[in-house]
């Protein structure tokens, strides 16, 4: 019996989730790296679910929690050097739905200007991409052959976390619609507002026709 199997559910969770790397990736099938954490302390999630921890973040989680180790899900991935998002700002629309997506505000910008990586907030989760909708977004490999957390660190993981957890206070996961956008907070009495997605889609398409005409016409 180790000495996990006599910690509450709360206090296994934390140290769980203090031993992942806080990419908050959602890879682990997760929506961060706190949900996951509760999931292994409560049984219902296994250890090897987090790419990024590879081999040696299973290790941990092992000897945190007691369980044998195991090879990583290859339903949730594979281990890889660490890498960073970088935004072609030449084809960049300004639509904000990767400043939206990144869990870190590692994405600067404004509606309808260009927008750019804070590359060492950049955590690689990857979320940033597929909401690009000109395929703007690429990720370099920025650890050489290094991967894991051979590629990563203890304070990078915190300040990915202190990042994460302004980020959910500035936009909480209930405050978010289906399209992506923040919802702002109804007036006290007053019934909140319809979501606009059509206005949103509507410029999305505006901007996505000027992209495609730029790229018509070629460079200057």
């Amino acid at each position: 019996m180790t000495s996990s199997q006599f910690l509450p559910i709360a206090a296994l969770a934390a140290r769980i989730d203090a031993a992942l790397p806080q990419t908050q990736c959602t890879r682990c099938g997760f929506p961060d790296c706190a949900a996951y954490a509760r999931a292994i302390a409560e049984g219902e999630a296994a250890i090897n679910q987090c790419p990024p921890g590879g081999a040696e973040g299973i290790a941990r989680l092992a000897a945190i929690t007691g369980q044998p180790m195991l090879p990583l899900s290859a339903a949730h991935g594979v281990e890889a050097p660490r890498a960073v998002a970088f935004i072609d700002e030449a084809w960049c629309i300004g639509c904000t739905l990767c400043i939206k997506a990144c869990p870190t505000d590692a994405i600067v910008g404004s509606h309808k200007k260009m927008h750019t990586v804070i590359e060492p907030y950049c955590t690689g989760c990857e979320l940033c991409i597929p909401v690009c909708p000109v395929d703007c977004i690429q990720l370099e490999n920025v650890s050489g052959s290094a991967t894991g957390w051979a590629a990563w660190s203890a304070p990078l993981a915190g300040q990915a976390r202190l990042r994460y957890a302004a980020h959910r206070q500035r936009m909480p996961l209930e405050a978010v619609d289906d399209e992506g956008e923040e919802a702002a907070p109804p007036a006290a009495g007053a019934s909140p507002p319809p979501t606009d997605a059509a206005t949103r889609q509507a410029a999305i398409a505006a901007a996505l026709a000027r992209a495609r005409q730029r790229r018509a016409q070629g460079p200057a």
